[in-house]
């Protein structure tokens, strides 16, 4: 049950208007508060907390409400029922939409003949996070790895096998690019070299398509290999630049004819500024001079594609936020050119820095590699289990790594920066990853240890156990708006203090000791139950695995 909305509508139905339930500070004070009096007083023509006396009765015949009470300038506090509590926390849980939605989702990223580096990590949790509270939720969706493969680095990569040879790994792969770079810096004949090759790759030169089918090969075994140490749920499409191409013809014809391209130095560019516009607004390039294509007009045949392909309601991307401008000049044009009707949006995430506000850097002062930064916390994991005398086998291990890198991130703002510690993101307290992990563990074990877990009723709560009741009943709202505000940061925090409940009521409510008696044992383990229920789901939301033990 979504509890928030049950109490929310059942409020807004009796009083005949839409008023706002706020969750006081304080839980001693109600469960719930509303400004319903406040709202109605000055149509009403009434003193609010005179109003709100004559409100409190018609409260009071709800079926869920214990009790309602006028507080401060016209605010009434609501406490639930027992009963109704322990009945909606009882049931299971069904967040499925009533108008499910299809979606297609556009993270990852990836460029090929390129290590996955550290600006790969967010798009790869926080869309694979996303993808899993839609599906959560019962929309359809299908996510797409928009490779980078079809662009200049094509012919950077394609000259330098020319010269020196094919890779025969990926670690020989990813010197490649980088070196072809650097060379082309004050080599004007090979950066020549390398548009001449892009220009007829995208022509279709057979030669150049062998290399570029051979060395992909590497590249997307690379990507895989990521994708299974990430636990990312795999992607439906894996289709860049080079998949999208045949489309560029289509999507050009399409802005010819709403007159949309202009010729600018022999670019072919989209005026997408406005009067309205108050920061600068670039046009969009489509071609460039010497006729190949942009990123820009991936996007646009990609956003054709998909909505000819897949007829999606939405279209979501997860980038880094240094492509927001791209993207609006992008969503514009779709729109400008009646490409779409779908719903367009882009979430653009910061960037993960190092403990002195910077971009992090691996000790050599590198860019960072994103499976550095697994091993990283992989090595923090291992050593702190290490000090604390225990012996856990490496799947644990990695298990444990991976919640605090993933649950690091998500726990963040995505449009913030946010700093990597490994030793801080590994601590089994505070709001860490292994600190949720640990919780879940806890639970699973007290449910180990009873045995059979009888259903039971309960008309007495202690505050301790209505809280824990409570916060489970909140999950299925928080799921909703982590969705509907593109926010994967709220499951992170949600996760985070329901452990912090869970843990005050392991301690305050005994259960398994000899002088519990029956009927509060069965009460606390099915609570357990409960809460290990709700855990779970949003931990697997969150692309996390609970371990057996730690």
């Amino acid at each position: 049950m979504n509890l928030y909305k049950y109490v929310s509508e059942s409020i807004n139905n009796k009083l005949g208007f839409i008023a706002n339930l706020e969750v006081p500070r304080n839980r001693a004070f109600g469960d719930f508060s509303t400004n319903a009096a406040m709202v109605m007083a000055k149509s009403a023509g009434k003193n609010p907390r005179e109003l709100a006396a004559e409100i409190l009765p018609q409260l009071q015949e709800l079926d869920f409400v214990a009790d309602a009470s006028i507080a401060g300038p016209g605010f009434i506090n609501i406490k639930l029922r027992n009963d109704f509590l322990w009945r909606a926390a009882s049931q299971q849980k069904n967040a499925k939409t009533t108008a499910p939605k299809k979606i297609d989702l556009d993270y990852g990223g990836y460029n090929v003949g390129k290590a996955l580096h550290i600006g790969h990590l967010r798009t790869s949790i926080v869309g694979d996070t996303f993808n899993r509270i839609a599906k959560y939720l019962g929309h359809t969706t299908k996510s797409y790895n928009h490779i980078g493969d079809w662009g200049r680095p094509m012919g950077l990569i394609i000259a330098w096998i020319l010269e020196y040879g094919m890779p025969t790994n990926a670690h020989e792969l990813n010197k490649i690019y980088p070196a072809s770079t650097e060379r082309a810096k004050n080599d004007d004949a090979w950066m020549a070299r390398a548009k001449e090759i892009t220009a007829e790759l995208q022509s279709g030169n057979p030669e150049y398509k062998q290399i570029y089918d051979d060395f992909m090969k590497i590249s997307l075994a690379q990507m895989d290999d990521v994708l299974h140490r990430l636990n990312l749920l795999p992607f439906d499409a894996t289709m860049g630049e080079r998949g999208v191409a045949p489309y560029v013809a289509d999507t050009q014809k399409i802005l010819e004819e709403h007159n949309l391209l202009t010729e600018s130095d022999g670019a072919m560019i989209v005026n997408v500024k406005t009067d309205n516009d108050n920061a600068p607004m670039p046009p969009l390039m489509f071609r460039t001079s010497s006729g190949t294509q942009t990123y820009a007009a991936a996007d646009l045949s990609a956003i054709y594609y998909r909505t000819k392909t897949d007829h999606p309601d939405i279209i979501g991307y997860f980038t880094d936020s240094r492509q927001n401008l791209h993207f609006q000049q992008v969503f514009r044009v779709a729109k400008m050119a009646e490409i779409t009707n779908a719903e367009l949006f882009h979430t653009g995430f910061g960037a993960l820095t190092g403990s002195d506000g910077k971009p992090f850097k691996t000790r050599d002062g590198g860019v960072a590699e994103l499976l550095d930064i697994l091993d990283l916390s992989t090595d923090a994991v291992r050593s702190r289990v290490s000090d604390a005398g225990k012996k856990l086998d490496d799947e644990t291990i990695s298990a444990i790594a991976l919640a605090a890198v993933k649950f690091n991130d998500l726990l963040h703002d995505v449009r913030a920066d946010y700093v990597f510690d490994p030793n801080q993101i590994t601590s089994f307290e505070g709001r860490t990853g292994p600190y949720i992990l640990y919780t879940a563990v806890r639970l699973n074990s007290v449910l180990k240890r009873a045995g059979d877990i009888k259903n039971t009723t309960a008309t007495e709560l202690t505050d301790d156990e209505r809280n824990l009741l409570i916060a489970t009943l909140d999950f299925e709202r928080t799921v909703q708006s982590a969705f509907d505000n593109r926010a994967t940061d709220m499951i992170a925090n949600y996760a985070y203090d329901l452990c912090q409940l869970a843990n005050t009521f392991y301690h305050n409510c005994p259960i398994l000791r000899d002088d519990v008696d029956d009927a509060t044992r069965a009460r606390r383990l099915q609570i357990v139950q409960i809460t290990r229920d709700t855990l779970a789901s949003a931990i697997d939301l969150m692309g996390l695995t609970i371990p057996n033990e730690m």
